[in-house]
């Protein structure tokens, strides 16, 4: 989808350009993806709509079992529809770690009119990355964040055709945001 409204001054919010995107990131655990997808969204403006919350609360709420299969990503696409339908710009933070998951936010995008975004994420340091997996803390009450060995054996894609790819690997969250808020910004400003 073109919108020339978004060829306005860099600073507006996206719900402010009357034209909502849906930003879909992805990228391993561990790799910034959280970090930045939530700085991005009060920079611009978006609706933050983020898998591991959503199936934190799935999990508690309805005692089931570990592997919600597709469970997740599902209510994501029909909450990321609700809020772009009202004019919402969204920003899906999750995993994304396939294609089928990657076209999914593609149509939901079609389905509603909105631009489209695929953004992945990466750590390219092994040494960084491991680190952070090892150090970090969970969130989100009841969440159990994979450890360095399950995020190395998770099965992911890298996403070759994403319209924008950030290496967190030896940047400071405050100018990975940066980048990334530039380079999402150029993006909608050529279509």
């Amino acid at each position: 989808m073109r919108c020339s409204t978004y060829r306005r001054a860099v600073g507006q919010t996206l719900s402010e350009l009357h034209c909502p995107c849906l930003i879909a990131l992805a990228g391993l655990p561990a790799s910034g993806k959280t970090t930045l997808s939530r700085s991005l969204a009060v920079e611009i403006g978006a609706v933050h709509l983020r898998i591991d919350t959503i199936e934190t609360a799935m999990l508690a709420a309805l005692d089931l079992p570990c592997d919600l299969r597709d469970a997740g990503y599902r209510v994501a696409y029909a909450l990321a529809c609700d809020h772009l339908r009202l004019g919402q710009s969204v920003i899906a933070d999750c995993m994304n770690a396939i294609d089928v998951t990657r076209r999914a936010w593609q149509s939901v995008a079609a389905e509603t009119g909105a631009a489209y975004l695929g953004i992945e994420i990466l750590c390219s340091d092994p040494e960084e990355h491991r680190r952070r997996a090892e150090t970090r803390n969970a969130d989100l009450p009841g969440q159990n964040l994979p450890d360095w060995m399950a995020i190395q054996t998770r099965q992911y894609e890298s996403w070759q055709s994403a319209d924008i790819r950030i290496d967190t690997a030896g940047a400071s969250i405050r100018d990975s945001v940066a980048a990334l808020a530039g380079k999402v910004r150029a993006a909608l400003a050529n279509r």
